[in-house]
């Protein structure tokens, strides 16, 4: 037993040693909390728990990625896009109401689902001394004043939490606790945002069966489908082992760890992977508040992605366990949430996580397909912009919920699987074919006015402006939709010259008759004759700044445009703004070269707008300091969007070339990261001090031209000599597939 103490010692110190965060990015309590979304978050991308308090036990929320009621929403069928045009054209727009909104609130399915809870009575064991979430190694522990330690993991790898207690001479028998979908009270809230009793499901009562070391149970959801929790634990001294899982239409089996040996081998693996995940990548900042959030943030999307799993939805595998169904039926919001929660991933060097979204965006392609066909009535592909697990549409407010340019933004993420990772495979078999027929159905969809020889779209919007109102609707393109469509051909075009399908280049033709942006003493409009005239939470008429990154800075015409627009948003003020709007335009003023204003809105982000356990609760949580939205319901979008703001003030390479430390706050005289992965596959390391770049260290991944932006007046190679040019202040040359070079700034 003392030699595999040693092991797990030996492994807790070696990730120590090379880990990214410290001990000083935990979550670190004196108590439990009593409220689920203020609770320590363990997860895999498949199974998550949350630890808090209620009614006395101590309680873990376990939950499912995929468990979902997915069944059809009623009436949405019966939309059809020429429909909606000509209701918005005769000005009557509560028929459109009706089908296209309405049901979205009315009936409480198709929905994200919980999955049930353990609890503990741990009364005996007095006060809380610690309660800590070490997030380099995804481990929870809480000390008791007795002695008692109770740990929990969620497997990185398997679909299995593992807890125990240690130093404990009490038998502890856990319970499980089945989600209120038979709840005698009806009717609690009636409103998606807050979420909807789970007793309108309507399903029939599940089944626990206890037995003396084991729990058991077995719920019926919709038209056949169940889930099912297996808990089992055995006391071995003066410790208790156990261990728990969910199965989605699958029996719930367990290979029972009956030794201490069993346990230890599971956690080693789940360290190991850990260790690897944090090895991809670090930043040394010197705000600590930012610093802290920024870890927190990417200890998150370690914990809710894999390749294999469904996408990032609203908030993954942590559903609000209160009796209600999830803050927007947990569902799959395509009008910025799931794109937001992948931002991260591509600098930070997870390309083997992001693939679960432009995977499952690839599987649910048919569905897709059928739904552009009966909605749009055209052939190509389009996505609805709020869906099922399986791709359905779900409706809501339909501007934004069946837009004609939604798989456009899905499209990006294809170009950056492919961009930031140069597989030629990928390229191939997915992102290419993914482009085509996204860009078919653009090219049946446009119309061509007579009057100025340009397209335009039947219907135009931008999220959320005017809200569901008609007046949500536009004539011609709005910004948002425009900065989609131009860069679909933009992308399409550089995906085609870098394959061997540059015969394919004539799909492109009559790209030039789109029109320019529509751009006037504001900046950029929402659209023609329309400026943004209010707060407005959602930045879609500034998508060409970012994500898309339509506009370059270092360009004086670009960089003037930019500068308008982020002003009159500004003078616009932050009062209708939610959570993600801050960590969002940390990256809008990040390609704009504003360091401070970036870390303003980050620094505000963490501060106001989450949760004592780090959660984005969407409301302002100091009483309406920068906001009037005050209520708290927990999406993560917010939250990753938070890192990626960190990501874009220390490096930048989508403007063709790459940009170190291009926006960082006047008051950041020291900085450094660690191999953030860039466009070209490279992996980029540089350190600052005195304000000043000290080196840079490229490791080429793919191999081609690398283009820098020199960020220092004088500097040498350090090892491999390489020839080069410099023009207009970019150092290029070519480097093979796998090496290294280090540039080192030379001080006169």
């Amino acid at each position: 037993m003392k030699y595999y103490l040693l092991i797990i010692c030996f492994i807790f110190y070696s990730v120590g040693a090379i880990a990214q965060p410290t001990v000083k990015d935990n979550l670190i309590f004196d108590s439990f909390t009593t409220r689920w979304d203020e609770a320590i978050p363990i997860g895999n991308g498949w199974l998550g728990a949350l630890i808090w308090k209620k009614d006395n036990k101590v309680r873990l929320s376990i939950d499912r990625v995929d468990l979902w009621d997915d069944r059809p929403m009623p009436e949405i069928e019966k939309l059809r896009f020429k429909w909606v045009k000509e209701q918005v054209e005769k000005g009557v727009y509560d028929t459109v109401q009706k089908i296209g909104d309405l049901p979205y609130e009315k009936f409480s399915a198709p929905t994200k689902i919980p999955g049930a809870a353990i609890e503990f009575d741990l009364s005996k064991f007095g006060r809380v001394i610690k309660n800590e979430l070490d997030i380099i190694t995804a481990i929870s522990k809480v000390k008791f004043e007795n002695g008692v330690v109770f740990t929990n993991f969620v497997h990185a790898v398997n679909q299995e939490g593992y807890f125990s207690f240690d130093n404990c001479e009490d038998e502890i028998i856990p319970s499980i606790v089945i989600p209120p979908y038979r709840s005698a009270v009806k009717g609690k809230v009636n409103n998606s945002v807050e979420g909807q009793g789970l007793e309108r499901l309507g399903y029939v009562a599940g089944s626990v069966v206890a037995n003396k070391n084991s729990l058991y149970y077995h719920q019926p959801t919709w038209d056949g489908n169940y889930y099912e929790v297996l808990v089992q634990w055995k006391k071995i001294k003066n410790k208790i082992i156990g261990q728990w899982t969910i199965t989605h239409n699958k029996k719930a089996k367990l290979a029972l760890i009956d030794s201490v040996l069993k346990q230890t081998v599971a956690l080693t693996s789940h360290i190991a992977w850990w260790k690897n995940y944090w090895s991809r990548s670090s930043i040394s900042i010197p705000d600590t508040i930012i610093a802290k959030q920024y870890y927190l943030e990417m200890y998150k999307f370690g914990s809710v992605a894999r390749s294999n799993t469904p996408p990032i939805s609203l908030q993954a595998i942590w559903t609000a366990d209160n009796g209600n169904l999830p803050p927007w039926k947990g569902d799959f919001h395509h009008d910025l949430n799931t794109e937001l929660s992948y931002w991260p991933g591509y600098t930070g060097n997870h390309l083997d996580l992001t693939a679960s979204y432009t995977n499952w965006i690839w599987k649910v392609r048919p569905e897709n397909r059928k739904w552009t066909k009966q909605y749009f009535g055209v052939d190509g592909l389009n996505v609805p912009g709020v869906t099922t697990i399986s791709g359905k549409p779900m409706g809501g407010w339909i501007q934004y919920s069946m837009s004609p340019t939604t798989a456009i933004w899905l499209a990006q993420h294809f170009y950056w699987q492919w961009k930031y990772g140069m597989n030629k495979t990928f390229l191939k078999e997915k992102c290419l074919p993914y482009f085509e027929e996204v860009a078919q159905f653009i090219a049946n969809i446009r119309v061509l006015d007579t009057v100025s020889n340009q397209y335009q779209l039947p219907l135009s919007s931008s999220p959320e402006y005017n809200n569901n109102s008609i007046n949500a609707w536009f004539s011609k393109f709005t910004n948002y939709d425009l900065s989609l469509v131009k860069s679909l051909y933009s992308q399409y075009k550089d995906l085609l010259t870098n394959s061997s399908e540059k015969n394919k280049l004539t799909i492109l033709k009559g790209s030039e008759l789109f029109p320019s942006f529509d751009i006037n003493h504001t900046g950029l409009t929402i659209a023609p004759k329309q400026n943004l005239e209010e707060s407005h939470r959602h930045h879609a008429h500034l998508m060409a700044i970012y994500p898309l990154g339509l506009l370059n800075a270092d360009k004086a015409a670009d960089k003037a445009i930019m500068d308008k627009s982020l002003r009159w948003m500004e003078k616009m003020g932050t009062r209708e703004w939610v959570g993600f709007s801050f960590s969002w335009a940390a990256s809008l003023y990040a390609k704009a070269k504003e360091g401070d204003s970036a870390a303003s809105m980050l620094k505000k982000f963490a501060t106001n707008f989450v949760s004592t356990n780090s959660f984005h609760l969407n409301g302002d949580q100091r009483g309406g300091q920068f906001s009037n939205f005050n209520y708290r319901p927990f999406t993560l979008e917010g939250n990753f969007a938070f890192a990626q703001g960190v990501h874009e003030m220390l490096i930048q390479s989508n403007n063709g070339y790459i940009e170190i430390f291009p926006a960082l706050p006047t008051n950041w005289n020291k900085a450094s990261f660690k191999t953030l992965r860039t466009e070209g596959a490279f992996l980029v390391s540089a350190s600052l001090e005195n304000r000043l770049t000290k080196e840079v260290i490229i490791t080429a991944e793919a191999g081609g031209l690398l283009q820098l932006k020199l960020p220092f007046k004088k500097f040498n190679f350090i090892g491999v000599q390489k020839k080069y040019e410099i023009k207009d202040n970019i150092l290029k040359f070519i480097m093979k597939k796998g090496e290294t070079v280090r540039l080192k700034s030379q001080i006169d």
